[in-house]
């Protein structure tokens, strides 16, 4: 399990694209017939894919977390963007299809993923963060996600939100997460961008297709940078850093967040005329 670094405000103005990309991009996720995770210092979270093939992937703790079990000290969030799958917890077995979310809860032993069909593989998407309390194991499907229409036509940023574990949805201890799908035509989210220092969250961009790519933009408010995103592949923004994003076209990012709080408008605004 590799382990990210995230660079200190004042470091990170001076990093080339190369640095910036090594710091704050995870490109390694989603081999087929493999289980991946990342470490990074940003809130302990632990960011990881498993695309099973032939056989299940049993999710394990590794050296890096000194403990028994994955779970043992952690909770973890699964978004499948792939096939039909099935994620096993102690035994119970949990179906997702695409777009559905499965909330692990801290204590939660014996974790590991199959895929319905080897030709069409489930893709399921992991964040963990530390967790002090355990919550239930529970699944949704994308009709129990809470809907939220944002932006407009004439901004280029119609988006349908969905919410997935959050203080309304699936009871979490830290984690916050869910997906936001662009409609076709639009292609900012998240503008104005905002920070909240209370903690980190984590993008994962996918469903643009092999050519298409997001412009991620990152940094304090008055020291922007930008990423190139491709499919798939997953931003990691301290609480310092601003999120948002334009696109070659429309697409879908998940996000997640692990911190202080759960308080999903806890966010300080970045007014477009403030940014450099």
């Amino acid at each position: 399990m590799p382990t990210r670094y995230s660079p200190a405000p004042g470091a990170y103005p001076a990093l080339d694209t190369q640095a910036l990309r090594a710091a704050f991009l995870v490109d390694s996720l989603f081999q087929r017939g493999e289980l991946d995770l990342v470490y990074t210092d940003t809130d302990r979270a632990v960011i990881g894919s498993a695309v099973p093939t032939g056989s299940t992937l049993t999710l394990t703790a590794g050296t890096e977390l000194r403990a028994a079990y994955f779970c043992e000290r952690r909770e973890l969030g699964i978004l499948n963007i792939g096939g039909d799958g099935i994620v096993t917890v102690a035994g119970r077995e949990y179906p997702l299809a695409k777009l559905d979310c499965l909330y692990v809860g801290r204590g939660s032993r014996d974790v590991s993923f199959a895929s319905l069909s080897a030709a069409a593989p489930a893709a399921f998407y992991l964040l963990s963060y530390p967790a002090h309390a355990p919550y239930p194991t529970a699944l949704a499907q994308l009709k129990d996600a809470t809907a939220v229409e944002l932006g407009t036509v004439a901004e280029a940023n119609r988006r349908t939100l969905h919410k997935y574990i959050h203080a309304g949805g699936l009871k979490s201890c830290q984690l916050v997460m869910g997906f936001t799908r662009l409609h076709e035509g639009s292609v900012w989210n998240t503008m104005p961008p905002h920070t909240h220092t209370r903690r980190s969250e984590i993008y994962l961009y996918f469903d643009l297709g092999a050519q298409r790519r997001v412009m991620h933009f990152m940094g304090q408010p008055q020291e922007t940078r930008h990423l190139v995103v491709a499919d798939r592949q997953v931003v990691i923004s301290p609480s310092w850093s601003i999120h948002s994003g334009c696109g070659t076209g429309a697409y879908t990012f998940c996000w997640g967040m692990g911190g202080e709080n759960q308080a999903f408008d806890d966010m300080d605004l970045a007014p477009l005329a403030e940014l450099r």
